[in-house]
């Protein structure tokens, strides 16, 4: 369980591909590593495999992640978001991000307002009854409230500090991103 609040941006040192998925090594600055704990890596919860505290952490990423995400293309030198799981007794400052990639997107467009910036993503037709104006939308593993929502793309208002302190400041037009949207969404809709 995450929370969509990036902690950190790491850079991809290594990717290794091999018959049964890919595995690759991303600079992070987190002191507290352990095998097995889930980190979100551009929003995808992973596992650590391996790790050199403060430095690095390696992460497996079998079929079914290379299927869902755009982490078939990642290469040395890109960054990703990270963030740790939420600790039990930690502030709930997002929402509810389970680290599930519901669907990949591309930036449609990007304006820059003052300080602020508009970005634009494509919304994938399957993901479309989930999204709702001044509702809850994960990208690429950060927390963000739709500000409008059209037929086949979607808005958010970015503030200097997201744009700052995340890879949305390295994103152009065309380039892919994870959306997960909001889970309580598809528990309504399973219910009803």
């Amino acid at each position: 369980m995450f929370t969509g609040i990036v902690e950190a941006t790491g850079e991809v040192l290594a990717v290794t591909d091999d018959e049964g998925g890919r595995r690759i090594r991303v600079g992070t600055p987190f002191s507290d590593l352990a095998h097995g704990q889930s980190i979100s890596i551009s929003g995808a919860c992973l596992t650590v495999e391996d790790y050199t505290d403060g430095e690095w952490a390696e992460f497996f990423l079998a079929r079914e992640t290379l299927a869902k995400t755009f982490f078939d293309t990642l290469e040395v030198g890109d960054r990703v978001n990270l963030e740790r799981a939420m600790p039990a007794d930690g502030r709930f400052d997002g929402h509810i991000v389970q680290g599930h990639v519901d669907a990949t997107a591309e930036v449609a467009d990007i304006e820059q307002e003052g300080e602020d910036w508009t970005f634009s993503f494509s919304l994938p037709e399957h993901q479309r009854d989930y999204l709702v104006e001044k509702g809850s939308i994960t990208v690429d593993g950060i927390s963000l409230t739709v500000a409008a929502r059209y037929e086949d793309r979607f808005d958010v208002a970015i503030i200097p500090t997201t744009y700052d302190e995340t890879t949305l400041s390295e994103k152009s037009a065309g380039d892919p991103v994870h959306l997960e949207v909001d889970v309580v969404a598809k528990y309504v809709e399973q219910l009803c």
